[in-house]
């Protein structure tokens, strides 16, 4: 019987992109070679550590590289140390139609336990937080399996959802490890973790995707894009947020908003209401969500521009000319990055108490067409 934890029935995984396979059923991984050659020559001189914290961005492929670890290593036959052994592997690919490639698809492999998030108090819905029951049901699992002798794999996604309990509860697992087990923690933001967790685990940092990369990405992941360079520049070269880019039309929004900003500091207000009533659409809180971030972004890139002195890569025409226009010296620059987070402040406080969301975004772009006016009156 699989020991694996099973999908909840009626319930999305949390740790699937909502359009994009999950992380189990991507066979190849792109544009993080550096990764899988660290993992695979520590494998070759058999100093395979136990522990292994992927770490980078969100949706550049840590899971994805988690699950061919797993995969690589149960499918891996034993290596006797004779003189008739094979050469060691050179990548970390194991066929789609490998037993273990098959089984942990359907999450039914014995000798791997996917920890994440289960279901709440009340089952509900998921909880919050990976909780020190989940951890409990992966002791069992380890006990159970230790009599089938063999390699055995875990992968905790993603380890910062783990609670104080949780996560002593995995300390406790590092510091005193089980034979031939592989533990592969996926983080977004490392310094989360416990720093006790992090000393006793290798870590291999994964980064953002170039746009060739991520096109590549993109078409493996059943999503192709006409600009990739932009998606690129707005998701910070994770694929998993380029996915949610393209489901909700992001290119395009973030267009519409270097549109309105280009009118400061004489705000086109019908535009900026406009904009505002789109993102605070009555059942539209994927898209409210989106045009907060392309808001915070904009800000961010503005005041990059005018401390550096160097436009990025433009995600939409005419940006480049705006960014220099409005962010023109680093004095701009730190009046935007103030903004940003007042602004950012403000966003968390406004949803807290459930301000309706249109005039929520509309007093934000007020806001910035005051700041802009602040700067022209110089």
């Amino acid at each position: 019987m699989a020991r694996a934890l099973q999908t909840e029935e009626g319930f999305p995984e949390p740790d699937r992109v909502e359009g994009a396979p999950h992380p189990r059923e991507t066979s190849r991984l792109i544009g993080q070679e550096t990764a899988e050659a660290t993992f695979l020559d520590s494998h070759a001189r058999g100093r395979l550590h136990h522990g292994w914290l992927l770490t980078g961005p969100r949706g550049v492929g840590k899971a994805t590289l988690a699950w061919r670890i797993a995969r690589f290593l149960l499918a891996m036959p034993e290596d006797d140390g004779g003189i008739f052994a094979p050469p060691p592997p050179q990548s970390l690919d194991i066929p789609d139609s490998h037993p273990v490639a098959r089984r942990m698809v359907a999450l039914a492999e014995p000798r791997l336990f996917l920890l994440r998030r289960g279901l709440n108090d009340k089952e509900t819905g998921l909880s919050a937080e990976i909780r020190v029951d989940e951890v409990r049901k992966l002791r069992s699992f380890l006990n159970l399996s230790a009599a089938d002798g063999g390699q055995r794999a875990v992968i905790i996604d993603s380890a910062d959802e783990m609670n104080v309990q949780a996560a002593n509860a995995v300390l406790k697992l590092l510091e005193e490890p089980p034979a031939r087990v592989t533990l592969l923690l996926v983080s977004h933001q490392p310094s989360r973790l416990l720093p006790t967790i992090r000393s006793r685990c290798r870590e291999l940092r994964l980064g953002p995707l170039p746009p060739d990369e991520m096109a590549r990405a993109l078409v493996a992941a059943g999503s192709d894009v006409a600009d990739p360079v932009a998606l690129a520049e707005l998701s910070g070269g994770s694929v998993g947020e380029a996915i949610r880019l393209t489901q909700l039309d992001g290119l395009a929004l973030y267009q519409r908003l270097i549109e309105l900003m280009s009118t400061l500091p004489r705000l086109d207000r019908p535009r900026a209401l406009a904009l505002a009533e789109v993102g605070g659409a009555r059942g539209a809180e994927a898209t409210f969500d989106l045009v907060l971030r392309l808001l915070d972004l904009f800000l961010s890139r503005l005041a990059r521009s005018g401390a550096t002195g160097q436009t990025p890569t433009e995600a939409a025409p005419g940006e480049a000319a705006l960014l220099t226009r409005l962010a023109p010296d680093p004095v701009a620059a730190r009046l935007w990055a103030e903004l940003a987070q007042t602004l950012s402040a403000r966003a968390r406080r406004g949803r807290s108490v459930n301000l309706d969301p249109a005039a929520l975004l509309m007093d934000m772009v007020l806001k910035i067409d005051e700041t802009a006016g602040v700067l022209a009156a110089r």
